[in-house]
């Protein structure tokens, strides 16, 4: 088998033989039959057309499984209302928790050996009033509902202590902590009241 670069060779040395003198002027103009004719050996046949589109069809199958869309979900969503309903800390998402509730979250404390702790804010959330300057903030620390309830043993005392503080305040958010004697910090919150007419500020 003839190597593609002897047939070059030999098919420049047959076309020099017949072109006489056009050929000796200019050595290097070759007939375009020589790089048409196919080459012992090669494997290439050139480029090959194909039908395949590079993107499918906006309405295939491919096309559909690809895209992405919630489907029916999107009738199961509801939008939150920002406007003059704010959200404090764990569980403030949900709907007014019962007496019944609050009590089973108490009980939780109360098996930890958390300290609760009843406080309360007409505010509510984060302002600034009093200063402007870097780093001061008002309502990062809410007033508390006399002492923490040391060596509480009972849901229904903690009951109580919610009752008088929501008559005493009933236009004030109301919250209830838990505290960790031990690492001194706190472990636990939710919010228990929000005032029916907001305090703007």
């Amino acid at each position: 088998m003839i190597s593609p670069k002897t047939f070059l060779k030999e098919s420049y040395r047959a076309e020099s033989r017949k072109g006489g003198d056009e050929t000796k002027a200019c050595p290097k103009k070759m007939s375009a039959s020589i790089f048409t004719a196919p080459v012992a050996g090669s494997g290439y046949l050139g480029l090959k057309p194909t039908s395949k589109a590079l993107l499918p069809v906006k309405d295939s199958i491919a096309w559909s499984s690809k895209t992405v869309s919630n489907g029916s979900k999107t009738r199961c969503m509801k939008t939150w209302n920002p406007i003059n309903n704010k959200k404090f800390e764990a569980l403030s998402y949900l709907p007014s928790l019962s007496d019944d509730s609050i009590a089973k979250e108490i009980d939780y404390m109360l098996k930890k050996g958390w300290i609760p702790c009843l406080e309360f804010d007409e505010v509510g959330y984060v302002h600034r009033e009093n200063s402007r300057m870097p780093g001061y903030y008002d309502g990062r620390y809410w007033t508390m509902w006399k002492l923490p309830m040391f060596g509480c043993n009972d849901s229904s005392q903690i009951l109580n202590e919610i009752q008088e503080c929501k008559k005493a305040y009933p236009n004030a958010y109301i919250r209830c902590l838990a505290f960790n004697n031990q690492k001194q910090g706190q472990c636990m919150s939710f919010l228990i009241q929000k005032p029916t007419t907001t305090t703007s500020t």
